[in-house]
């Protein structure tokens, strides 16, 4: 069983509705890009909205990072021992995953 079970859920539990409607306006414009493609929108306007799209699902990321390091991180880190390396190794591949993307 995963700690944060046992401390009554993830850190970003908290936040989750924010999260919730964050990702439904990101998926509203998922849909744009889909009708702008469609419609052979001008390329520049739908690289535009990608990349607004983009920016959007990093801002989450970091947001869900910060939750991590702040609440997960920090409560395996003060009970020690191999959880607490795991969950700081988990946390630096993630880092890894958004540097390289």
């Amino acid at each position: 069983m995963d700690s944060a079970e046992h401390n009554g859920g993830h850190g970003y539990i908290h936040r989750k509705d924010d999260y919730l409607k964050r990702l439904r306006r990101i998926e509203g414009q998922i849909r744009g890009l889909q009708r702008m493609v469609e419609d052979e929108k001008y390329c520049i306007d739908i690289l535009t909205q990608v990349s607004a799209s983009t920016k959007a699902l990093q801002s989450v990321a970091l947001g869900l990072l910060e939750e991590h390091m702040s609440h997960c991180v920090v409560q395996a880190a003060a009970a020690g021992g191999r959880e607490a390396d795991d969950k700081v190794r988990e946390a630096s591949e993630a880092i890894a995953r958004l540097v390289r993307s």
